[in-house]
């Protein structure tokens, strides 16, 4: 990943993953906030791109989701790259 990556582009990309990741779980955006200790808009805002989690949120939303914070981290970082996200 060169340093040429916008924040936005990270953020956009985070949202996709987590949110193909919420679908596959099955999960509503309610029920992964309620998991996750977080309000259901905040989920919506970071899907959208809009806002980016902290770190706390992200262990938080992976604990939920029942993978690892880097398994998230290396789907964003290939969703950026380019290539195709996979579940």
């Amino acid at each position: 990943m060169g340093f040429g990556i916008r924040a936005l582009d990270i953020g956009l990309a985070f949202g996709k993953v987590l949110r193909l990741r919420r679908k596959a779980a099955g999960l509503t955006q309610e029920q992964l906030a309620g998991e996750a200790g977080i309000q259901r808009n905040y989920v919506s805002l970071i899907e959208r791109g809009v806002n980016q989690p902290t770190i706390a949120v992200l262990f938080k939303l992976a604990v939920a989701l029942g993978c690892s914070p880097s398994a998230l981290i290396t789907e964003v970082e290939t969703a950026v790259s380019g290539k195709r996200v996979r579940l």
